[in-house]
């Protein structure tokens, strides 16, 4: 079963304060390109069709601004706006053309924990490309940190039509296409960010990721390693300004014959945390990071 409003996850949006060193970095190392600028912004793609999968803007301090989902039709944007509001987010403007790059119409919501979603239909699309075997292709998913992380995924099931395909002792993984997850909500103490990952064409870009990265002063903070639930291969790192981000690949693909997990499931044995048995604990600095971007205040 897939969404019935949710197509995909399209783009990430971040404040940083330091635009051209969070750009070098993205584009260089991380291996992102320019699709537009706009004031005191630049927006980045992958190797994929979205518009643009990173979006960074200037401003004071870090922060997430938005998290943007394609939807399937206009007719979606009024559904979701209803249902939205029923679960306790306010909108925070009817559906309208969207001004930045990428245009197409969209919604904005904010859910009842404060973070920021828009959903837009009818946005540019770019040409798939091939022409960087170490480009990301997409974005792969984004975790959040939730201080309720059962009424977070109740949010996102009752009001996008998101499906559980795993819950773990301490985190729910929903999707709304046949990626084992787009979303997933890790228990903590605060709402906040976790990670943002980005799907790469194969294991080995992962990997040669992971050199490049090291090798420009930004080591493997978790990882290599495959995850248990979507069944992924993943290096972690602390991008610029201490934004956690993932490099990943072969996420699991599902369908409704898919059984969704539960926490018994998914137990370690001691002293492994990943299907290979090779991957270290993250490291605290990681831990750390993984508690500190918020979303923007209103």
């Amino acid at each position: 079963m897939t969404s019935p409003t949710v197509a995909a996850l399209r783009s990430v949006a971040l404040d940083v304060p330091d635009l051209d060193f969070a750009e070098d970095f993205y584009t260089r190392i991380w291996r992102l390109t320019i699709a537009d600028r706009g004031d005191d912004a630049v927006y980045l793609r992958g190797a994929g069709t979205a518009h643009h999968l990173l979006s960074l803007h200037q401003a004071t301090i870090t922060a997430l601004r938005n998290l943007t989902f394609q939807v399937r039709s206009l007719d979606a944007l009024r559904v979701i706006a209803e249902s939205a509001s029923r679960s306790g987010s306010q909108v925070l403007g009817p559906a309208a053309p969207i001004s930045e790059p990428g245009g197409g119409t969209g919604l904005t919501l904010r859910d009842p924990d404060g973070r920021v979603f828009r959903f837009i239909h009818g946005d540019a699309r770019q040409v798939a490309t091939v022409a960087d075997p170490d480009a990301p292709v997409r974005l792969a998913h984004v975790v959040f940190n939730s201080k309720d992380v059962a009424a977070s995924q109740r949010f996102f099931e009752q009001a996008l039509g998101f499906k559980l395909s795993d819950r773990t002792r301490i985190m729910a993984f929903l999707r709304c296409n046949s990626d084992h997850h787009s979303i997933a909500f890790a228990e903590a103490k605060q709402d906040s960010l976790n990670h943002i990952a980005f799907l790469m064409t194969d294991l080995d870009s992962v990997m040669r990721g992971g050199g490049r990265a090291k090798e420009a002063g930004y080591p493997i903070e978790w990882g290599p390693g495959r995850h248990g639930p979507g069944n992924n291969a993943f290096n972690y790192f602390i991008g610029p300004f201490d934004v956690p981000i993932e490099y990943t690949a072969e996420v699991q693909q599902v369908d409704d014959s898919y059984r969704t997990g539960r926490p018994d499931d998914w137990k370690w044995p001691p002293g492994r945390v990943d299907h290979w048995g090779i991957s270290q604990l993250p490291t605290a600095r990681l831990k750390q990071a993984q508690t500190a971007i918020f979303f923007k205040a209103a």
